[in-house]
């Protein structure tokens, strides 16, 4: 096995993706082929993987990005989750190695106008090269995409990370024109369900920010615990 190369740096100060008026600095680790277990160590000390880049923040004077993580062994399936289950009683998943077709670029242009109409979201065009970067590479043993399929058209990519003791959510995009079978949620739903068939007792969902709107929904997903600080990589981590 090849030993890990690894280079650290943190970006200039910037505005904040998530809550208005914050300034966010980023501290990275590009790690040319990282292992199974280093992953699995970053992800369980909050670091979030996009490619060769392990990111999280390092805001001087904010805090409000905190990990959350679901208990995947106390999760109970609401009657809501089973009225999704139902919706989606036609969508195959099928799981399988990171990939880029011309299927997937169309997928992610079309969902991020969507978002951008929706929620605000600065748009740009994502070029094959940039989605392979961001979604492919770095993969390594751990990384997978979950491909959601309706009528044999794909309407779903759910890009995930298996760890030692749980599944890392990275992202998510969908067809808009299937809103109304709430395929996020359902997503999450799958990871929880396949994390229980494989024994592992978490979903690391990133970061949870309560002002946010986008990414106030992870606490509705109980039982949960929160990271505790930014460990380093000789400190264990504490989530409560």
């Amino acid at each position: 096995m090849k030993e890990p190369q690894i280079v650290e740096f943190s970006t200039l100060p910037h505005e904040c993706s998530y809550l208005k008026g914050k300034i966010c600095t980023m501290h990275y680790k590009y790690i040319l082929d990282c292992p199974f277990s280093l992953n699995s160590t970053l992800v369980e000390r909050g670091w979030r993987r996009f490619g060769l880049y392990f990111s999280r923040p390092n805001c001087k004077k904010c805090t409000e990005c905190i990990n959350l993580r679901i208990d995947v062994k106390n999760f109970k399936f609401s009657h809501s989750a089973k009225r999704i289950f139902k919706k989606n009683q036609n969508t195959q998943m099928i799981i399988c190695e990171p990939s880029l077709t011309q299927k997937h670029l169309e997928l992610y242009e079309k969902y991020h106008k969507f978002m951008s109409a929706k929620k605000g979201w600065k748009y740009y065009e994502l070029t094959p090269k940039s989605y392979f970067e961001l979604h492919v590479a770095g993969c390594g043993r751990f990384g997978k995409e979950v491909l959601y399929f309706y009528e044999n058209k794909m309407v779903a990519v759910d890009l995930i990370d298996f760890t030692d003791n749980g599944i890392s959510s990275i992202y998510f995009f969908y067809d808009p024109d299937f809103f109304k079978f709430s395929l996020g949620r359902y997503s999450i739903y799958q990871q929880i369900l396949l994390a229980q068939r494989k024994g592992l007792d978490w979903i690391y969902l990133g970061y949870y920010v309560k002002e946010c709107p986008s990414l106030v929904y992870k606490a509705e997903y109980e039982p949960h615990q929160l990271l505790q600080g930014s460990p380093e990589m000789e400190e264990a981590p504490i989530w409560i």
